[in-house]
């Protein structure tokens, strides 16, 4: 059982992990519009403008993974929370955390990507 407590809370330490890690990069999505409409402002070239609103776009599908990230992050929070400490680590627990484990790095990923990208069209037109 006292495998099973420290298992349960290092699983929980992760999970905690990526939700503020997702709330930082809801936070930075805002901070990227807000320059977005700063551009928007000062500029009226017609590709500056179908590549910001790109961006928008793009914006709003990273805030819509965010949200559901977010949301399966809560429900396994819940369903560690309800473990039952009799049952085996080696069954449903142990692969509690692998789909969300992947789907986090591949997030991860296209984040850094997109604001890579983001990043090199701020320097291009500001």
């Amino acid at each position: 059982m006292e495998a099973k407590v420290r298992y349960l809370s290092d699983l929980k330490f992760n999970i905690d992990t990526w939700k503020r890690e997702l709330r930082f990069h809801l936070s930075e999505m805002d901070t990227f519009q807000e320059k977005l409409e700063e551009i928007v402002q000062r500029h009226n070239d017609p590709m500056v403008l179908i590549k910001l609103e790109v961006f928008q776009n793009r914006i709003m599908i990273e805030k819509n993974a965010i949200s559901k990230l977010l949301h399966r992050c809560r429900n396994k929070i819940a369903n560690i929370n309800n473990a039952d400490f009799n049952e085996n680590i080696d069954g449903r627990l142990q692969n509690e955390q692998r789909p969300l484990k992947d789907d986090m790095r591949t997030y991860i990923k296209l984040h850094y990507d997109l604001k890579e990208e983001m990043m090199d069209y701020f320097l291009e037109v500001l």
